[in-house]
């Protein structure tokens, strides 16, 4: 078995890390490029929203490079995540493509379906080396995301244009090399300081402008146009509402082990703008915007595919909350045809516009 699955940021260290640990071959996409990018818009219906599309990409070419299996989540409700799985095998079929799909399914409480998933891609393994492999994993997602909290918090305040950036990839090349925990917590301390190091004395005059919207589009750099890295160096500190850790407790640990209740805040935040689940991260979109707005943040960006249902619900909603709670809300729909530079231009005014009411509430 050579095993692939889709890019999603910097997700592909810590999935590598535990398949790897468990025995398996991992075949890696290339990172994303505009040719990953033409080749999912080319085979792909037109209509589809821009993950759909990145993921045939990332597929047809890892099966070039000799990948045989691919693993891709699931998932339910009104986002189309849930036909993803059927839709991408019946398009890479049609193009000739010999492979085996296998989705992991939401486990909703029942771990027997969880396992039986699992033992699918393994095969069958001791206990012992499934915790290993676990820790492993789940070791190196905590500490992607330690490290990216700290690139963005520190990225406004660095003393050239692209230390930090530079210390942090340097960082993630050191914690993929990690072959346990303990070389993970170290590159981490490394990292910590080598990012510390180039930054000048912060202060509390930056901009806070928060980024919101659908998973992929938030957490996958190249589709969203590095916007984390172009606010940065504009000068604004970036809080970002969604950390690949933060999800995997909520939708797969929460999700088996259902004596662990899910988080109610989001619907909490959300009310009383939005008051049910409309599928993918809708619901979230709105309670982290109301959560940034009490927060004293001074704009929020919502990043989201075009065509993507539970979105489009939470863009029409914003606007009336932005007036409610009194900050600044843009909107970036972005597809296969969407311009760095055009966005980038967008960045600039916003931040500008943000700039303009922190002056004017002093």
């Amino acid at each position: 078995m050579k095993l692939t699955f889709a890019r999603l940021g910097n997700f592909h260290i810590a999935a590598k890390a535990l398949f790897e640990a468990l025995g398996i071959d991992v075949v890696l996409p290339p990172p994303p490029t505009k040719r990953t990018m033409s080749l999912g818009s080319l085979n792909s219906p037109e209509f589809a929203c821009l993950p759909l599309k990145m993921n045939i990409g990332n597929y047809l070419e890892a099966l070039e490079k000799g990948a045989d299996t691919i693993v891709m989540v699931g998932g339910i409700g009104p986002c189309r995540l849930g036909l993803y799985g059927e839709v991408q095998r019946q398009i890479l079929e049609g193009l000739g493509c010999d492979f085996k799909m296998i989705v992991v399914e939401p486990p909703q409480g029942r771990l027997d379906r969880l396992f039986r998933q699992l033992f699918e891609i393994t095969g069958p393994q001791r206990i012992p080396q499934y915790i290993k492999a676990l820790h492993l994993g789940w070791s190196k997602l905590a500490a992607i995301d330690s490290m990216e909290k700290l690139a963005l918090k520190r990225r406004p305040f660095e003393e050239s244009k692209g230390d930090i950036s530079f210390a942090y990839e340097e960082t993630l090349r050191c914690i993929d090399k990690a072959r346990s925990p303990k070389e993970v917590a170290s590159a981490v301390e490394n990292g910590q300081r080598a990012i510390k190091s180039v930054c000048k004395k912060t202060d509390g005059n930056k901009p806070r402008i928060g980024i919101v919207g659908e998973v992929f589009m938030v957490l996958e750099p190249f589709v969203n146009c590095e916007i984390e890295k172009h606010l940065g160096e504009m000068g604004v500190v970036v809080h970002r509402s969604i950390y690949l850790s933060d999800w995997v407790v909520e939708h797969v640990v929460k999700d088996a082990f259902r004596i662990l209740r899910k988080s109610k805040l989001p619907y909490e935040l959300a009310k009383p703008y939005l008051c049910h689940f409309v599928g993918g991260h809708g619901v979230e979109t709105i309670a982290s915007t109301v959560d940034y707005a009490r927060q004293g943040l001074d704009g929020v960006i919502q990043v989201a595919p075009f065509t993507c249902m539970p979105e489009i619900i939470a863009q029409d909603l914003l606007p009336t909350v932005s007036r409610d709670l009194g900050i600044p809300v843009m909107t970036l729909v972005l597809d296969e045809h969407s311009s760095g530079t055009g966005v980038l231009t967008r960045l600039e005014a916003f931040v500008d516009l943000v700039r303009m009411s922190q002056r004017q509430r002093r």
